[in-house]
């Protein structure tokens, strides 16, 4: 099985759990499905940098700890659900806690391990649901107001509601977060995807010049702020192809994260020209590294 497959099942996993569990409303609460499985949950002050929570395990005994040396409900909550993947999918404490103990989890897509991503991708699933996240996502136009909104709805951080909301809208939508001038990961949605000859973003590629990403990436006291920027450029400033398409380019400084969240959104370009995901979609996410911490 490939692991892109394997990848989706475990978002299938979560709805599925949700579904069984007669769990159909926004926001999802991973506290009380830890409650429901008798699993304890507590914060972890003095947890490490990079460390997102633990799964403790003593006989059939579970608990979670989660970090707090990240003041962020999204990627707490999200630490947990992830937690609670390693529990709930198939194999998992098998691997990652056999004997009582301690694992350590550094969720957000921050490792490579295979268990670790599944694990991911099920706290996606779980927070996120597609059936009610698209419901919610209705008929708003695309852009950085319904993914700030769709955060608030869903109680889960930016980056991890961005990168959600490009993989499930039907509109023509760039995710994209940076460290100076330099991409850190890009997720197009299918409809974005369909121009002709893009050229991916991967992890290292240098931020275009002359874009608003650029110049917020200049200054990281407009990053430490948060502060928002936006303006309409080409599509093919930033992702080449064949077609001049202009979108509108968002850009959100993320505080002490010390990063920048793109979001490039368009209402006009269509789905004619859709690509079926192949091989090239799982080579993209191998050369990406996201983080979800805000």
């Amino acid at each position: 099985m490939s692991q892109l497959l394997r990848l989706k099942m475990a978002k299938q996993k979560a709805e599925a759990f949700l579904k069984e569990e007669g769990i159909t409303r926004l926001p999802v609460d991973p506290f009380a499905i830890a409650a429901s499985r008798d699993i304890i949950v507590e914060p972890k002050a003095d947890t490490s940098d990079g460390v997102s929570g633990m799964l403790l395990r003593h006989g059939d005994s579970f608990g979670i700890l989660y970090a707090t040396h990240v003041q962020n409900e999204g990627f707490q909550r999200f630490s947990i659900a992830h937690e609670l993947g390693h529990f709930i999918l198939d194999g998992h404490v098998d691997h990652v806690l056999p004997k009582d103990g301690t694992h350590t989890s550094h969720a957000g897509f921050v490792s490579a391990d295979p268990y670790e991503l599944e694990a991911d991708h099920f706290a996606a699933g779980l927070l996120m649901p597609s059936g009610p996240f698209r419901r919610a996502i209705g008929r708003r136009d695309p852009g950085l107001a319904v993914i700030e909104a769709m955060a608030a709805d869903c109680r889960t951080s930016l980056t991890a509601t961005a990168i959600r909301y490009a993989e499930l809208c039907d509109d023509a939508v760039g995710v994209i977060i940076s460290t100076g001038q330099r991409i850190d990961y890009c997720f197009l949605s299918e409809a974005m995807k369909s121009l002709p000859e893009l050229s991916w973003l991967r992890k290292g590629t240098p931020v275009p010049k002359g874009t608003e990403t650029a110049r917020m990436n200049g200054n990281p006291d407009r990053i430490m702020e948060a502060d928002r920027a936006a303006n309409e450029i080409d599509v093919m400033d930033w992702l080449g192809g064949k077609r001049s398409v202009l979108i509108t380019e968002e850009v959100a400084g993320l505080g002490r994260y010390g990063k920048t969240l793109t979001v490039l959104s368009s209402c006009s370009i269509g789905h004619e020209d859709e690509i079926e995901p192949g091989d090239d979609e799982w080579e993209m996410i191998e050369s990406w590294t996201p983080r979800f911490h805000r």
